[in-house]
């Protein structure tokens, strides 16, 4: 598998909706449409997230992630990366994109449940700081942080604002509609 990191927009944009419609699912409400605006609207014109993706050697993507597609969004300090979505289209192509980016990224992973700490764990994620809330983080071991209290916050997107606006600007709702739908039909086949 290689790792491609996915920067000019139309397709990335493609891959984003793809990425949210597939971690999300079709019950989400317009929760995947709101992390989608937002991420295309603020942190990648901020340069504050990245989407990669593993792909074959034909360059057809198996794994997004943002970061497997994945998508990776920056900490406050600049110091490290959060593995915000990831979902895979070819059994274990998630866990192979994580592996790789876990040895060359300052990654941080949130993970809900021992399930998924184990998970992350066999991806490369050695070092787990238990949080307040019962999440487990972990960390890359190229991660600077050596304490829970050194990880600075992820950046993070006002879902709450986008919704409003969403709510009071019907021509905003209609574009990030169409943005998201025509992304959803155009995911390129190679990256």
């Amino acid at each position: 598998m290689k790792v491609v990191h996915v920067s000019q927009s139309e397709p990335r944009d493609a891959c984003l909706a793809k990425l949210c419609a597939e971690v999300y699912g079709q019950q989400a409400g317009l929760t995947p449409l709101v992390v989608f605006t937002g991420t295309k609207n603020v942190l990648f014109a901020q340069e504050g997230a990245r989407l990669l993706a593993g792909v074959d050697g034909a360059g057809k993507p198996l794994a997004l992630a943002l970061l497997a597609l994945a998508l990776l969004v920056l900490d406050e300090a600049g110091e490290g990366m959060t593995v915000t979505h990831a979902c895979e289209f070819a059994k274990g192509a998630k866990a192979r994109l994580l592996s790789e980016l876990s040895l060359k990224a300052p990654l941080r992973i949130d993970a809900q449940d021992e399930k998924e700490k184990a998970f992350y764990q066999k991806c490369g994620f050695k070092r787990w700081f238990a949080a307040d809330n019962g999440q487990h983080i972990g960390l890359s071991a190229r991660h600077p942080a050596k304490s829970l209290e050194a990880l600075s916050p992820t950046l993070a997107l006002d879902e709450a604002l986008i919704l409003r606006r969403f709510k009071h600007d019907a021509a905003a709702f209609a574009q990030a509609k169409e943005a998201f739908l025509t992304g959803i039909n155009n995911v390129p086949a190679t990256l």
